[in-house]
């Protein structure tokens, strides 16, 4: 159902007419000291693109490399945060591989599954808006915990809401009619809103000052503090993106740029479908921001407007 042809966040294999399945993988380096945390926030990560794709996972195998000199309690703790997640989400780890590497690196092969008529495709249609179910600003928070710019509060509030399971969101949507959907990683909300408007033939008009992003993100960008993934999505995306806004701060601008880890799901809904969705949100515990609008296709993909 779903392959090479697309940009979606996983592959979709129809068993029969009323069973899809679903498989994903990811796996990285570090983003934060704590292994625990480390395992919490990979699992969560490779869990998301099965929710992203409208599935529940079932299946989860381990995907560790390591160093001999890493500790074996801080293995441990790694497995240990995956295997929480995994089983907050009602899945089961059956095994997995490990290798050793010159760094840790840890994720999942997961495996979900849906009814096929109720797969989600990453694709959004003209007049649907754009829904986010988590802050951003993680990539840039990231980065300034490493040279000791956050407090305490500030790196514990980034930590877990990467930590942070997008099956709360995927259950929001329960009732509500989703055009399209897809999970903010790497390529940062532009980048991923772009895939959805370029998926659709269509144009994504990106309410800037209606992003949630964090206030200590926004207070990095400000001082310049873009990670280098950043600066590799706006030139990547220097073409496809044109910006309308006036009197915005370039800092909001900065940030949506920034790229994610395990960051929230982007849901494109009709206008009738946004009150329930954005009530069912807020009960899970998402954020719900309304953040844009798909309109038929302009010469750019990703038009940035005031908000």
């Amino acid at each position: 159902m779903v392959g090479f042809d697309s940009s979606d966040d996983a592959c979709v294999y129809k068993i029969n007419d009323d069973v899809a399945m679903i498989n994903s993988i990811d796996f990285f380096p570090p983003i934060v000291d704590d292994p625990y945390d480390f395992g919490r926030i990979a699992a969560a990560n490779s869990l998301s693109d099965i929710y992203a794709m409208g599935g529940t996972p079932k299946l989860a195998m381990n995907l560790l490399t390591f160093p001999n000199s890493l500790p074996l309690e801080a293995v441990e703790a790694i497995l240990q945060g995956g295997n929480d997640m995994v089983n907050e989400c009602g899945a089961m780890i059956t095994g997995g591989h490990s290798i050793q590497d010159t760094e840790p690196k840890y994720g999942l092969s997961v495996t979900g599954f849906a009814h096929p008529d109720h797969v989600w495709s990453n694709s959004a249609e003209e007049g649907d808006y754009l829904v986010i179910s988590k802050k951003i600003g993680t990539g840039l928070l990231t980065g300034g915990a490493k040279v000791d710019m956050l407090t305490p509060d500030e790196y514990k509030a980034a930590v877990e809401t990467m930590a942070a399971l997008n099956k709360y969101a995927y259950e929001a949507a329960e009732g509500v009619k989703v055009d399209g959907c897809t999970d903010i990683t790497g390529f940062g909300l532009l980048g991923h809103g772009a895939e959805m408007a370029k998926a659709g033939n269509v144009t994504l008009e990106v309410f800037a000052e209606r992003v949630p992003v964090f206030p200590k993100a926004l207070e990095l960008a400000s001082q310049g503090f873009l990670p280098a993934g950043g600066h590799n999505n706006m030139s990547y995306l220097k073409d496809g993106v044109i910006d309308y806004t006036v009197n915005v701060s370039q800092d909001v601008i900065d940030c949506l740029y920034d790229p994610q880890t395990s960051g929230g799901l982007l849901f494109a809904v009709k206008e009738d479908q946004l009150e329930r969705l954005q009530y069912q949100l807020g009960e899970k515990g998402c954020e719900n921001a309304v953040i844009g609008r798909f309109k038929e296709k302009k010469s750019r993909y990703i038009e940035i407007v005031n908000g």
